[in-house]
């Protein structure tokens, strides 16, 4: 096979969502650099056009505003508005030097120190969420892998316990808009008033905490100064919406996909859990097999080329972590799980400028979860035939996984 035609490499086709690393292998080997009709876009597999992606200048995260002010009729800018509103602010979508301000204000909240301290409240969550029968059934993602990111993050932010489950209505319906399923308009409006609804939550959190601050992420962003600068009243709700979606979603992904992953395989649950210090390699080896990230959208901002072939100012880029995660070029035995694998550098959680803020929570999450999960549930059967996954272009996730264990 020495070409593939566009309809083999429908990234939203059922096969695709199923196993996105045959789709993304064959395009590595055959075209690295390749124009994919479908989906208007360049699609790049290889692990050094990947990270050389996220750091080239040539290569712009500022799609929201373009698109909102280029791409849309007048009819659309108006509908669209409310959504273009919350999402203009989220430093994701910005180049520097707005990303680097938004991101210098809030990153002091992400520190390694920072996050070290959270440690022994995540032992208190999962430990809680794990508080579960000695056998019985249940929904890895809905129980465990949902719960344990949503509850650290809103309690970072200061939301009161008794409004944590209304994000996870939020959360889905935004989720189809933000790692871009194949959606119509109905489920644009409804993406949209989950972002409406959840930020005007966040503008009644914020203006209380401005009343009485208390020792938590919000109160940290009322008050963040670096040269005289400070977040407007937008910029911290939406920079909040953005933390509390992003704060869980991929965590979630990241612990379902991985106790899906050593639950096939009994040799590696062992080493796991035999050899306790591989915590941190072993997530992040598990992130790199099969991690939530399947891909970042790029603009490009100029003209380029890459292995010959020409990109034009204005087309859309895909760096394919999932690809790049499992080039024979940069990773021996690439599709095999080795949580020894001394050398598991990886593009998961990005490169560079936009490298993930809250990669430092998702791992201590996941690193503390999974032992105590491999633990807790003992002889784990997965109910039903198969395991479907979300049908999203951007992220892989499980829509549930249900399981029985004793």
């Amino acid at each position: 096979m020495t070409a593939l035609s566009t309809d083999e490499v429908d990234l939203l086709s059922e096969q695709a969502i199923a196993d996105p690393y045959t789709f993304f292998s064959m395009l590595r080997e055959h075209d690295p650099v390749h124009w994919n009709a479908a989906h208007r876009s360049w699609v790049i597999t290889r692990y050094d056009d990947v990270a050389a992606g996220f750091v080239d200048k040539r290569l712009s995260s500022n799609r929201v505003q373009i698109i909102y002010e280029q791409k849309l009729s007048p009819e659309q800018k108006v509908q669209r508005a409310p959504t273009y509103e919350v999402l203009s602010d989220w430093m994701v979508f910005k180049d520097p030097p707005s990303h680097t301000r938004l991101r210098n204000l809030v990153k002091r909240a992400f520190t390694p120190r920072a996050i070290q301290a959270l440690e022994p409240r995540i032992i208190e969550v999962v430990d809680h969420v794990l508080d579960l029968p000695s056998a019985g059934e249940i929904d890895v993602v809905g129980d465990i892998a949902y719960p344990i990111p949503a509850m650290v993050i809103a309690e970072m932010l200061g939301v009161p316990a008794e409004d944590r489950d209304l994000f996870r209505a939020w959360s889905n319906d935004i989720t189809m808009l933000i790692f871009e399923g194949a959606r119509d308009e109905h489920d644009r409006q409804l993406a949209q008033s989950g972002l409406v609804a959840l930020s005007e939550y966040l503008h009644g959190l914020v203006g209380a905490h401005r009343k009485s601050p208390k020792n938590d992420l919000i109160s940290a962003l009322i008050e963040a100064k670096e040269d005289d600068e400070s977040l407007t009243e937008a910029e911290i709700v939406n920079t909040c919406v953005l933390l509390l979606f992003g704060g869980h979603e991929t965590t979630t992904n990241l612990i379902a996909n991985s106790f899906l992953a050593l639950m096939k395989d009994p040799d590696q649950q062992r080493v796991l859990l035999e050899e306790p210090d591989l915590a941190e390699s072993a997530v992040e080896e598990l992130n790199r097999y099969d991690g939530p990230a399947k891909l970042v959208v790029r603009r490009a901002a100029a003209d380029l080329e890459i292995r010959g072939k020409q990109i034009k100012e204005g087309q859309r880029v895909l760096l394919v972590q999932a690809g790049a995660n499992r080039d024979p070029l940069r990773f021996a035995d690439p599709d095999v799980l080795d949580l020894k694998r001394e050398d598991n550098r990886n593009v998961a959680f990005g490169f560079g400028l936009h490298y993930c803020l809250g990669a430092p929570l998702a791992r201590l999450e996941t690193q503390i979860a999974l032992p105590r999960m491999l633990r807790r549930l003992t002889n784990p059967e997965v109910v039903g035939e198969r395991l479907s996954y979300q049908p999203l272009l951007l992220t892989r996730g499980l829509t549930n996984f249900p399981l029985r264990y004793s």
